[in-house]
């Protein structure tokens, strides 16, 4: 039967529970937060375990989360989390600096043989053989009071993170993989990760690749003006303005309000409040942004060498214990065929692991051939 948790819900609890807290070597930690009606994530509920205790933080109900703040950015005490990313996120949103130092155990596990971006339960379920409930992970979490069965579902996101924690820390000392942790980590704890730049929203557009000039200048306003109006007013970017009718603005390029009207998902209230913005913003986007362009088809040739360059990253991988896509992507790859050598292959652990091997069989100083049934790579002497 698990065990029970502390729940926290007044400001004098918080401050005796991270007082306490403060003699941790480590700590797991887990947030639950709300963004479907957000730019930013809303902050719910927050769960911290250690050796000793296990408990979950109602930061809707406490006024001022200083002592978390406060506890997370300790330099002494390494923040567990598991797919850390988004967790990070809001905690640089909410508090302008970002925990640290961290030990993310999806990207440990991805160095301990499991698959790339494997999920908490699954690496719970193989470490620690025991099943997580899943029936919880819609919940809303900005419900009060959250039912019994919701928040112990809550507590067992860091109840077990300490046992994976404790394991795979010690399989990668084992392995010597710790500083490979490290190497990848520093990104996580960079600020610069997780502040919103509304000059590269258009980033995540689909289907530009066709634009002519004009047409990708006129999206890439829209996309900025889109991200600024988000953040502004704290509502989901889809809300503001659908990528499928951003890219039709950008494609027809209007220059009058009566152009507007037929462009299909956009809404007679939008163009009244915004109409005369996104054409001026269109109009003055000029045309001077041009596409990248698309680099020429590899040979048939270079497509055969990607292939069994995808199979040196495989059998490394297999070898390694590391899952293959931690080490490079088919796209890196096709960047080492086209001639790039500044890659993260090439750097590193990676360079140890696998870029070594790739660059002898490009070379022509190794070969692939099976053994046992198995793919290997070996020197050709």
């Amino acid at each position: 039967m698990a065990d029970d948790y502390l729940w926290v819900d007044t400001e004098d609890a918080l401050q005796s529970l991270c007082q306490e807290l403060r003699a941790s070597d480590w700590l797991a930690l887990d947030t639950e937060f709300m963004r479907e009606r957000t730019y930013y994530p809303q902050f719910c509920l927050a769960q911290i375990a250690t050796p000793g205790v296990v408990a979950c933080v109602d930061v809707l109900a406490i006024k001022s989360l200083d002592p978390l703040f406060g506890l997370l950015q300790n330099p002494d005490i390494i923040k567990v989390l598991h797919s850390a990313r988004q967790d990070l996120e809001m905690f640089f949103h909410l508090s302008g600096r970002v925990p640290a130092p961290i030990f993310d155990t999806q990207l440990a596990a991805s160095f301990a043989g499991f698959p790339d971006q494997a999920s908490y339960a699954s690496v719970v379920q193989t470490l620690l053989d025991v099943t997580l409930e899943k029936s919880h992970t819609r919940a809303d979490w900005s419900r009060r009071p959250l039912p019994a069965a919701v928040l112990q579902y809550a507590a067992d996101d860091v109840r077990y993170l300490r046992d994976i924690y404790l394991r795979l820390k010690q399989t990668l000392e084992s392995q010597g993989r710790l500083k490979w942790l490290e190497a990848e980590k520093a990104v996580l704890t960079d600020p610069a990760t997780y502040r919103p730049d509304p000059e590269t929203a258009w980033r995540r557009l689909h289907g530009l690749q066709r634009f002519k000039p004009r047409q990708l200048a006129a999206a890439k306003a829209l996309a900025a003006w889109r991200e600024r109006q988000a953040m502004s007013s704290n509502l989901p970017r889809q809300w503001v303005l659908k990528d499928e009718v951003l890219t039709d603005l950008a494609r027809h390029l209007p220059t009058r309000l009566q152009e507007l009207a037929p462009i299909r998902g956009l809404q007679e209230g939008l163009i009244r409040k915004y109409g005369d913005a996104w054409i001026a913003l269109m109009a003055a986007a000029g045309g001077d942004t041009k596409p990248a362009a698309a680099p020429e088809r590899l040979s048939a040739r270079d497509e055969a060498l990607l292939d069994a360059l995808m199979a040196v990253v495989r059998t490394k991988g297999s070898e390694a214990g590391v899952s293959p896509a931690q080490l490079a992507t088919r796209r890196d790859l096709e960047q080492l065929v086209r001639g790039q050598r500044n890659l993260d292959v090439l750097q590193g652990w990676r360079l140890e692991t696998a870029g070594r091997a790739l660059i002898e069989f490009m070379d022509g100083k190794s070969t692939l051939a099976v053994r046992d049934g198995l793919l290997i790579v070996h020197p050709d002497n």
